[in-house]
Order: structure tokens, then C-alpha cells, then sequence
């Protein structure tokens, strides 16, 4: 089925491949994002990029993707999908020049999103395939325990541990659409400072992170309906808050770091 009004008419695009169509009275509590904050998409060859451009764009961003170090010259923030394995994400990264331009802008301060594999690159490395991820987080990403199926597939219950701007008008508990195997486990000291909510499949596993100026959610938001939408208009308004007075320098903590450890 097509999308149809005023959402379908604005994005152009077929509904059911990005969960972007919502119901009239949902459609107005999508939070539209501050025009005009320009966000760079990171392309590692393993990212859903059509669906998060679009779904960035209609919250208002200024959306370009990134392929090199130059694209991220004047952006303002930065998302990183993704889905698959982390040993080739962080191979084309790396080829691409962008691990290190990465980094240094988490260690500046800088608005960060990772999403989905996104997010599991910010811990040491993955249980996957044995990567060495960016090592912002101390923690693994490791498989689904005791998990009814796998890969988890479909709507679950993202439920909150506190409250964070980037879910602004979302309640605790609703439905946000997952496609993964794998999730991110933090460790050390921080382990639970840095858990923004948690979701059931099997065992419970961390859904988003929260660590100062770098956010993650296992999720797909650019699949989740309106609740999606406006989580990603929050973080553009959230983003370009962080932006406008960004600029102190901050090391990510875990490996290579020295504002935390294990």
C-alpha cells in the first residue's frame, strides 16, 4: 500500500519500506526540527542511507552524506547507520580516511548518532567477527542471550531509564522497530551512567546509550513510524543546541581515552 495526505505528498516516497507513514492525530505530534542543521550520513557501504536521509530531511536537517573526511568539513553533526558486521564497516572507514576525523569529533564534543551498527561501533569491538571497534564506550558488543529468535526482527518496547531530550514526547515502553543480532553491552564503572534504555528479546539488552555529546539507539528510527520521526527531530533540536556551544575539547572514554576506563 501507498502512503497517502499531507506525509506521503511531503516525503515522496512508498511508506511500508521505512515505516515513515503515522495516522493524522500522530502526524502532528512529529517534532520538526530547527531548519537547516547540517548533518552529515556516513557512508561505510552498510547503511540504510536512502531512508535516514529522507526521514532527516523531513524533520528540517540539511542533510549530505559523507563518503570522506572533506564531507564532514562543515557539518554540524553526525549520524552513523548501518547495519551488517562491524570488521567491514571499520575496514571501509578506515580505507575511507574516516576513523580518525570520526573520533576526534566525539573527543571534540561534537553531536554524534549512531544507529543500529552505528551504535555498536562506538564499544571496544564486537563478539561478531572480532573487530576493534572506536572504543568510546568500554563494552562489547555481543550476541542476543537466551534470545526466542534471531535475528530480532520487528516492533519491540523500548523502555526508558531516564529521561533524555532525544525522547522528548516518546513514553517509556513504545513500540520502535529493531533488525539485529547483535547489541552493545557497556562495562566498567560508567556501564550504567551510559544506558539511556533497555528492550526485551530473550534477555533484556541496552536500546540506547547516552554519553554526553555521543547518543545510540539499536533501533531504526527512520522505521518507526511517527514515534521515529520525532525521535529524530529531537535530536536535531537537541544537536543544534549541543552545536552552538560545542567547541571544549573531551576525550571518549575506554580505549585510547582519559575521562574514564574500566
Amino acid at each position: 500500500m501507498t502512503a497517502r495526505g499531507p506525509l506521503a505528498s511531503t516525503l515522496g516516497l512508498r511508506a511500508p519500506a521505512l515505516g515513515l507513514w503515522a495516522p493524522a492525530t500522530e502526524r502532528r505530534l512529529i517534532a520538526h526540527a530547527p531548519p537547516g542543521l547540517r548533518i552529515a550520513v556516513v557512508d561505510h557501504g552498510a547503511g540504510n542511507l536512502v531512508s535516514i536521509e529522507q526521514a532527516l530531511t523531513f524533520v528540517g536537517a540539511d542533510v549530505r552524506v559523507a563518503t570522506g573526511p572533506d564531507d564532514l568539513a562543515d557539518a554540524e553533526a553526525i549520524v552513523v547507520p548501518g547495519v551488517g558486521a562491524a570488521a567491514p564497516a571499520m575496514e571501509r572507514l578506515s580505507r575511507a580516511g574516516l576513523v580518525d576525523p570520526l573520533l576526534r569529533w566525539i573527543a571534540l564534543g561534537r553531536p554524534y548518532l549512531g544507529i543500529c551498527l552505528g551504535l555498536q561501533l562506538l564499544f571496544d569491538g564486537s563478539d561478531e567477527d572480532g573487530a576493534a571497534t572506536f572504543g568510546v564506550i568500554p563494552g562489547r558488543t555481543v550476541i542476543l542471550e537466551d534470545a526466542p529468535t534471531l535475528p530480532h526482527i520487528g516492533w519491540n518496547q523500548v523502555e526508558l531509564r531516564r529521561d533524555h531530550a532525544m525522547f522528548a514526547g516518546i513514553a517509556t515502553g513504545t513500540d520502535l522497530y529493531f533488525v539485529h543480532s547483535y547489541a552493545g553491552r557497556p562495562a566498567g564503572v560508567r556501564a550504567d551512567a551510559v544506558t539511556l534504555a533497555e528492550t526485551e528479546h530473550g534477555s533484556r539488552f541496552v536500546s540506547a546509550v547516552d554519553h554526553g555529546n555521543v547518543l545510540g539507539v539499536q533501533f531504526h528510527p527512520e522505521r518507526s513510524g511517527s514515534a521515529g520521526l520525532r525521535l529524530l527531530g529531537n535530536f536535531t533540536r537537541w544537536a543544534t543546541a549541543l552545536a552552538a556551544g560545542a567547541g571544549a575539547e573531551r576525550s571518549p572514554i575506554g580505549a585510547g581515552g582519559t575521562s574514564g576506563g574500566d
